[in-house]
């Protein structure tokens, strides 16, 4: 039989012998691999890799070290090759002494892609490798294990829990070759065990982990013969971390508490716990839950702040617990926790700046894969890449390594914060603070910006003299958005009582602290798909009461500044592009662009097949308003998708994507989509849409009106006009956008007509 344990201990004695009877680079190899220095092991093998082709043992040990560190931009090119090498027969590897490095491959593949949130792949790859073993009639038993338990993980994830529950039996019913001594045994037990947490039967999974005295010994004898007892090292961190979390945050939910806050001291006391990020800041987040419920407030905001550093020091927030303890915590629950902690101890400032760092992280992780916003970002991006992989070690034992890692990626993220800020939003966590805020509001203005989670609901209303909070109603909001919005769209009677509804839930609570001014509006998931324009206080619409702009986050105030140059060409629109079916076409828009085209002095017009997306890119950066009558797409499942349809040309296919924007410059005063659901962002359970306004943002335009749902085309063309004659005598862009919606809901009073259209930018 080949055993792990074996297979562990014969390593560990050869590496505690270096020299004798070995090569140096395989014995460094297993010894990087076995104290967990992937970045060292990955660049001892790089180096190598440039001097000679690697065989497959060295490049089984390189994409070993690539899917440690989270380089999947690697690590999968890696995997293809070693597959290659693999199928013409180099078969072997040094790591673990496989005979054949096919599973290894397999599984690699699935853990990274269950990271990355490909679930079906990940379940269909964890898969293939059973199969593969039980033709071969392999004894990898500890890949087979694992794989079944990636399976029922990801079918947890992808919203699958009968089909992992059916599988569960069939994992617990696993045999091991020798039940006294088979050191497979921990190997199923974590696997079940990983299965039933991901499972939420957390009462069960601690049982198992617990009666697991294997393990133990198993730990015990391993770093006996490999020497690490002797030296004062622990050889098994990279399993007992995760294995201990486990076990702590089964004891939490299954109400064991004061187990739960033994066991997290205990790990969070361990110098090499704070190298192994993506647990570190489950374990702080736990602490903090427990001393929550203690009622000790302010020592529960302290280990919640910890965990929000550890979350902010990464571009993006990788699953890697999903691998090691079956379940994934929502990190804006982190956010979420210290909002309503924070506003606990009567520190509304606080609280503001949270949710600010909330929507900022949601906001980078779902831009996360982008690799360049524009000219001259690559490079930007390239450094923070490196910097992520760096501090994405896992299991690592060098904690003064781990500390200046952390400083440099500290330094790196801040220089670029003074550098490019506008970049640094889109790619770092730099939310404005609340001094920054007020100093950018307009005279008579007031922020309301809301956060909530699914049990709670904040609305902080903030001027020039300071911050309130107000704990809204949170309990069936999403479904009032939704009935207002169907019974809109639909023009029903009853969008009257579900206006008056939500403005009493929204708006009413802190009247006083609003009337009388007007309103920069900070939505929060749902309520980014909410006309606020039209919610009534049963005499009138808000529109009636204030001017109105809308922004993603507050602090996109801090980027909201006119490009060095301004565009002297005055107005380019883009009217009814064809788009190759002739359902598409959109009359009124034609009619609309040749009547604002014609208000406007110098302006150009393209119309139909001139309307293209070349022509956008070319000429839309030179022009201070650009307007746009086409249709918009929102694109639910991929944001960045989301797009405005234009002409097709030779160079381009007519889809212009948010992906895409991202990438150019403008200069606009004003960008106006009108089109049908522009506005619409994806709703996360944290915030910023990643949306066309957003993007639009980003690239220069100072402001955007948009739409936020499929427009009637003649009454948009009437608001469009009245709106355009407003900006061109010189009246600021939220009064323009105000009084034409005021006059168009005097000859078309349901709401659907004149509420669909908001704007977000500076308003001047």
């Amino acid at each position: 039989m080949r055993s792990r344990l074996c297979r562990a201990v014969a390593a560990g004695w050869l590496a505690a012998v270096a020299g004798a009877a070995q090569a140096g680079l395989d014995l460094e190899t297993v010894k990087l691999a076995a104290n967990g220095q992937y970045t060292q092991l990955e660049t001892l093998l790089e180096t190598e890799a440039a001097q000679r082709p690697l065989g497959t043992r060295d490049r089984h040990a390189l994409c070993f070290a690539y899917s440690k560190t989270k380089r999947y931009d690697r690590l999968f090119a890696c995997l293809d090759q070693l597959a290659r090498q693999v199928a013409q027969g180099d078969r072997r590897t040094r790591l673990f002494g496989l005979d054949d490095a096919t599973p290894a491959i397999g599984l690699m593949r699935a853990e990274a892609q269950l990271e990355l949130g490909l679930y079906p792949e990940a379940a269909a790859q964890a898969k293939a490798v059973m199969d593969w073993i039980a033709q071969e009639g392999s004894d990898d038993r500890d890949f087979e294990l694992q794989a079944m338990s990636t399976r029922i993980v990801a079918a947890v994830m992808n919203g699958e829990r009968s089909d992992a529950e059916k599988l569960l039996p069939r994992l617990e019913k696993m045999s091991t070759a020798f039940p006294l001594f088979d050191d497979y045994i921990p190997v199923r037990v974590f696997a079940v065990a990983r299965s039933l947490a991901a499972l939420g039967r957390f009462a069960e999974a601690a049982t198992l982990l617990e009666g697991d005295r294997y393990f133990k010994l198993r730990r015990f004898l391993d770093n006996l013969f490999s020497g690490a007892t002797f030296q004062g090292l622990n050889y098994w961190m990279w399993a007992d971390l995760p294995r201990g979390y486990l076990l702590a945050k089964c004891r939490l939910e299954t109400g064991r508490i004061s187990e739960a806050k033994a066991d997290l001291d205990r790990l969070l006391a361990i110098p090499a716990a704070s190298a192994n990020g993506e647990i570190y800041w489950l374990m702080l987040f736990d602490r903090g839950r427990i001393a929550e419920q203690e009622g000790q407030i302010e020592e529960a905001i302290r280990y919640y702040r910890q965990a929000i550093e550890i979350i902010e020091r990464q571009r993006a927030t990788i699953q890697t617990e999903i691998n090691k303890i079956g379940f994934v915590t929502d990190k804006q629950t982190v956010y979420a926790r210290l909002v309503t902690a924070s506003l606990r101890v009567g520190q509304q400032a606080e609280a503001l700046e949270i949710a600010e760092r909330a929507k900022s992280r949601a906001l980078v992780d779902l831009l996360a894969a982008k690799k360049e916003f524009g000219p001259d970002t690559a490079s930007e991006l390239a450094r923070l890449e490196t910097a992520d992989s760096e501090i994405r070690v896992q299991g690592a034992t060098d904690v003064a390594q781990g500390l200046r890692t952390r400083s440099q990626w500290s330094q790196t993220t801040t220089d670029l914060r003074q550098r490019r800020p506008a970049l640094a939003s889109l790619v770092t966590v730099a939310p404005a603070s609340l001094q920054a805020i007020q100093s950018r509001l307009r005279p008579n203005e007031v922020l309301l910006e809301f956060y909530g989670s699914k049990d709670s609901l904040v609305a902080f209303v903030a001027d020039g003299k300071g911050v309130k909070a107000f704990a809204l109603e949170a309990a069936g909001l999403e479904e009032d958005v939704r009935a207002l919005r169907r019974a809109m769209t639909e023009q029903e009677e009853a969008v009257n009582g579900l206006a008056r509804r939500l403005y009493q839930r929204l708006l009413a609570p802190m009247y006083q602290d609003w009337a009388g001014k007007d309103l920069l509006i900070v939505p929060h998931g749902v309520l980014h798909y909410l006309p606020f324009s039209m919610l009534h206080d049963g005499s009138n619409a808000l529109v009636a009461k204030a001017h109105l702009r809308v922004l993603p986050s507050s602090s996109v105030l801090l980027y909201l500044t006119m490009a060095p140059h301004r565009p002297t060409k005055p107005l380019l629109v883009f009217g009814n592009p064809d788009l190759g079916d002739a359902k598409l076409d959109l009359p009124s828009a034609d009619a609309e662009a040749r009547h604002i085209a014609k208000g406007m002095a110098q302006s150009t017009l393209l119309l139909r097949a001139a309307a293209t997306e070349t022509a956008f890119k070319e000429l839309a950066p030179h022009y201070k308003y650009v307007h746009v009558a086409s249709h918009g797409q929102f694109n639910a499942s991929t944001p960045l998708a989301s797009r405005l349809l234009l002409a097709k040309s030779a160079q381009d296919d007519g889809s212009l994507t948010v992906n895409e924007l991202y990438g150019l410059r403008f200069s606009a005063d004003l960008m106006v989509l009108s089109a049908c659901e522009t506005g619409l962002g994806r709703i996360m359970s944290g915030d910023d849409l990643v949306g066309l306004t957003r993007a639009f943002l980003y690239s220069g335009a100072h402001n955007i009106v948009a739409s936020l749902w499929e427009v009637d085309d003649e009454t948009t063309a009437e608001l469009m006009q009245d709106f355009y004659q407003a900006v061109a005598a010189g009246v600021s862009k939220t009064k323009a956008l105000r009084d034409a919606q005021n006059r168009l809901r005097l000859r078309h009073p349901h709401p659907f007509y004149w509420s669909a259209f908001y704007l977000t930018g500076s308003g001047d």
